[in-house]
């Protein structure tokens, strides 16, 4: 079983992670340069102090002979030791008693051997320490007590207050110094720690505050997944962050997923209506030739008439609904060259066989070649004409035109114009939905689906272009679709 861990999680370790590497490069630094600038004082007494003693030793003021005490004037906390060439012990102060026994000779040959730890090397030294005439070095007693010296060699000088040396050494005890640093270390470990668990907590919560306007959205989501409410919103939309841009991109998702699941309820709702109308009516006399066997010929040829006009009705209907749920679904058309001037010919002598007195008359033709689906096409003009033909009464007039568009680029314009009952203004911005009938009377026509132009819509955009309506009540309509054109 894998383990997840949760964003805020994840993002709490981040933060803790990236903040406790800050705290520890710190720490260490802080460390180092602490241990470092103290090791290098001493160093630098301690050169001093051989210097000092090297002066006094050329000067012939170092009293005693060989293994008497020695008192050089250094500084309190410094010792003093005499060797001679063969490193054996010469003179001491009476301090100097009390260190380890050093190998002069090997550590003279060794210029600098650190009192730090590997830690405190890190950092550079604060104070110069010349390494060209002496040698630092460490020893430490049997009871781990570790000393500092400085190892100067000097030639086989001889006057009459001090034999023979060759090296002189400045020492001092670590004890006090190394059991500060190691109580130095102990708390900056500490701080590291604390400092850590810290990090780890303020990760954890401002995580969980960042977060929060996530899990609000997360919440709302929920919500709305549970009772199907799609009008709730995602509070703190509008704020200037990132967040508060998430929160805004949501909630107009969800107006746009309302928008669609509300036109989606009312294009079910229309289709069931407009199919269960040619249902019912062919179920109604099926069911009449069905309990009268023995009805008149006439009644029973009117009864099967309904029947078969009522089914080529729900035929057409369920072709516009198929053809709109391809447009729903984005399914691609095809894209050949198209003569247009062809396509328009050839739906004009269809519409001609279903007028019912209209003219139908060519004003106006240029011929012109477009890209798309010729069948896509000769169906957006065929929706054109009959539209015209349902509602211009006999003896109307309808008029075809095909144009390059003027002011428009190279598009061309396909018109149909019609001297029908015309549309109200109120009704002009709802032709292109589905199922919408603009008034009792164009309601009342047995043929129409309320499907036509939202379909000639629909195929007018897929060829790039666009389609809009002209009418005057009792005056006619003129209906404009215009495509880009090739030549």
């Amino acid at each position: 079983m894998s383990f997840q861990m949760s964003l805020r999680l994840r993002l709490a370790l981040w933060y803790g992670a990236l903040t406790v590497l800050t705290i520890l490069v710190i720490c260490v630094l802080i460390y180092a340069i602490h241990t470092r600038a103290h090791y290098d004082d001493l160093d630098v007494n301690l050169q001093s102090g051989g210097e000092h003693l090297l002066q006094e030793y050329k000067s012939g003021n170092l009293p005693g002979n060989e293994g008497a005490n020695l008192v050089p004037g250094l500084q309190p906390g410094l010792e003093a030791r005499l060797y001679g060439s063969q490193g054996q012990m010469v003179a001491q102060s009476p301090g100097a008693a009390l260190g380890p026994q050093i190998d002069v000779p090997a550590a003279a040959a060794r210029p600098f051997q650190a009192a730090y730890d590997p830690v405190a090397g890190l950092a550079p030294p604060l104070m110069p320490v010349a390494q060209g005439r002496g040698a630092f070095g460490v020893a430490t007693e049997p009871d781990g007590t570790r000393w500092r010296f400085y190892i100067l060699t000097v030639g086989e000088t001889t006057n009459t207050a001090t034999l023979s040396a060759r090296y002189l050494a400045v020492l001092t005890p670590l004890e006090r110094l190394d059991a500060s640093i190691g109580g130095f270390r102990r708390l900056i470990l500490l701080l590291a720690v604390a400092g850590a668990l810290l990090s780890f907590a303020a990760g954890w919560l401002l995580a969980r505050r960042g977060l929060r306007p996530v899990a609000a959205l997360t919440n709302t989501a929920a919500a709305i997944a549970l009772s199907g409410d799609l009008g709730r919103r995602v509070p703190g939309a509008g704020k200037d962050d990132e967040l508060g841009h998430l929160a805004s991109t949501f909630n107009r998702m969800l107006s746009s997923v309302e928008q669609a699941y509300q036109a989606q309820q009312h294009f079910v709702s229309d289709a069931s209506h407009e199919l269960r109308a040619p249902l019912t009516a062919i179920q109604g006399n099926l069911e009449l030739l069905e309990r009268h066997a023995d009805m008149p010929p006439a009644e029973r040829q009117e009864a099967v008439s309904e029947a078969s006009r009522e089914t080529r009705r729900l035929a057409r209907l369920v072709a516009d609904l198929l053809a709109l749920a391809r447009a729903d679904a984005g399914l691609p058309i095809r894209n050949d060259r198209v003569e247009l001037d062809r396509i328009l010919l050839e739906a004009l002598a269809a519409g001609r066989h279903l007028a019912k007195g209209q003219n139908i008359e060519i004003a106006e033709m240029e011929p012109v070649i477009v890209r798309g689906d010729a069948d896509r096409l000769k169906q957006l003009a065929l929706i054109l004409i009959d539209n015209a033909i349902k509602y211009t009464a006999p003896g109307g007039r309808i008029t075809l035109r095909m144009r390059r568009s003027r002011g428009h680029g190279d598009k061309v314009e396909l018109v149909v114009q019609d001297t029908g009952i015309g549309i109200a203004p109120q009704d002009l911005p709802h032709l292109f939905e589905r199922f919408y009938r603009a008034d009792p009377a164009r309601s009342r026509d047995p043929g129409g689906t309320g499907l036509g132009l939202p379909i000639a819509k629909w195929i007018a955009e897929q060829h790039g272009g666009d389609i809009y309506v002209e009418s005057r009540p009792a005056e006619g309509t003129t209906v404009t679709a215009r495509l880009p054109a090739l030549s």
